[in-house]
């Protein structure tokens, strides 16, 4: 059978083939060589970048290599600049790969990869996924997410569509309705896997506990489920397993980079130690024992186009305890730096405390099939969600208290049902959202 989605990245000047080679090789590293290539790779791209872009040697002025902790780190609003003045020398808009981050942090800005980096993310995706018998050539994907509405955005993800071998689901209406056609088209179409927003794919899977169907039972080809940009709450999980009856995966990754962490077949968040280099750090910019909290840093060891090099991505997260550089393992994602609720004691809480504390209460009985949490003022939130019946008075006095115990007390709550949910222009859910400025 032709190779088609390889096929289309060499055709677009992206060379797998030597990609693929580099990527096999890194894998099959001894302990000592891998350390050898980190550092002579981490010292390579600062170098490369210093000589050959003039933004970044601004930055990092006197700072060098040799003192990794000297350099600056890199965050999204230093890179609120056009692209023309980010890109590296020798590089131009045509010779390079360009994307838009999607702006769920609030800062969305045009990137570049040079075409051997963004060859070896494919190479890095195909890698992974192959972990679960997938094939990007020949695999038929069942994909839940959303597509741009302009005529040329549009006609662009649909031809990738065709190129990869996958049939787009809508995520933007999600009515039983709508569900009820997606669960045809399961009965009708021999997909291998599934990959999406989580929101929407867990959507789906309470559609099916509804109706009492199991999901590999009615389309017997599926091998595996892939879910992204959105966080897999345990019970989700459990839920996705039960209704799915197929491995669920969870993979962490940015547009401007690569996939970050992908679950292995043992379970593990493993990070793409192949491709990028990984930090932890403190508020001070120090870095943190393993099995410690701190934001999520991370340098591109290939791009050469832009630099992104001691990169804070925007995220909270802990590495495992047992990580070594060789094979590091992101143990917890803790979620979005913007998504903290400041609150009247001066407290500062992760968002999704918030949304997990009411998802416990409100989600029991079935009847609530998704919700999102606002907070408007310094003590006041908003729960939008979508059910069957309106919100008992109990489970409400029950989501107060709960709030009251875990966070603090006197805050306020209005509670809005709705018919469907604002998504993003992408077809991604903010589960958590606040409006009140971070300090």
């Amino acid at each position: 059978m032709i190779r088609l989605f390889d096929i289309s990245l060499q055709l677009n000047g992206f060379p797998i083939k030597k990609a693929k080679a580099e990527l096999d090789k890194i894998v099959h590293f001894s302990e000592e060589e891998f350390a050898s290539f980190l550092e002579n790779k981490k010292t390579e791209i600062v170098d490369y970048h210093l000589k050959n872009n003039p933004f970044y040697k601004e930055l990092a002025g006197n700072a060098t290599a040799k003192n990794w902790e000297n350099l600056p780190i890199l965050n999204k609003q230093n890179l609120q600049k056009p692209l023309e003045e980010r890109l590296s020398k020798g590089y131009s808009k045509k010779s390079v790969y360009l994307n838009k981050t999607s702006g769920s942090s609030g800062t969305p800005f045009v990137f570049a990869k040079d075409k051997y980096s963004h060859a070896l993310t494919w190479a890095s995706n195909i890698m992974r996924f192959g972990w679960f018998g997938i094939d990007f050539n020949h695999s038929y994907q069942a994909r839940f997410y959303g597509i741009p509405m302009d005529f040329i955005g549009y006609q662009k993800e649909r031809f990738k569509d065709f190129l990869t071998h996958r049939f787009r689901f809508p995520v933007f209406d999600l009515s039983d309705e709508v569900l009820d056609k997606f669960l045809h088209k399961f009965k009708t179409k021999k997909f291998d896997y599934v990959n999406g927003y989580t929101s929407s794919i867990v959507l789906f899977s309470k559609y099916l506990e509804q109706k009492n169907i199991i999901l590999k039972e009615i389309c017997p080809t599926l091998k595996a489920c892939f879910v992204t940009s959105e966080m897999l709450f345990e019970s989700d999980k459990k839920l996705l397993e039960k209704q799915f009856g197929i491995p669920i995966i969870s993979e962490y990754g940015a547009s401007e980079l690569d996939l970050i962490a992908f679950e292995n077949p043992q379970g593990e968040w493993q990070i793409n130690a192949e491709t990028l280099f990984v930090e932890i750090l403190d508020e001070n910019n120090n870095p943190v024992p393993n099995g410690a909290e701190g934001k999520i840093v991370i340098t591109s060891l290939f791009n050469k186009a832009n630099p992104f090099i001691r990169y804070e991505i925007g995220d909270i997260g802990i590495l495992d305890e047992k990580s070594t550089p060789q094979k590091p393992i992101l143990k917890k994602l803790i979620g979005r730096i913007n998504d903290v609720a400041i609150l009247p004691s001066g407290k500062k809480s992760p968002g999704l405390t918030f949304y997990y504390v009411t998802k416990s209460i409100i989600e029991d009985d079935g009847n609530v099939k998704e919700f999102i949490i606002k907070q408007t003022k310094l003590d006041s939130f908003e729960i939008k969600y979508v059910s069957e019946k309106q919100l008992l008075s109990e489970q409400i006095q029950k989501i107060k208290q709960a709030i009251d115990l875990y966070l603090e007390p006197n805050l306020n709550f209005t509670f809005t049902r709705k018919t469907i949910l604002e998504r993003t222009n992408r077809g991604k859910l903010k589960q958590f959202q606040s409006f009140i400025k971070n300090k």
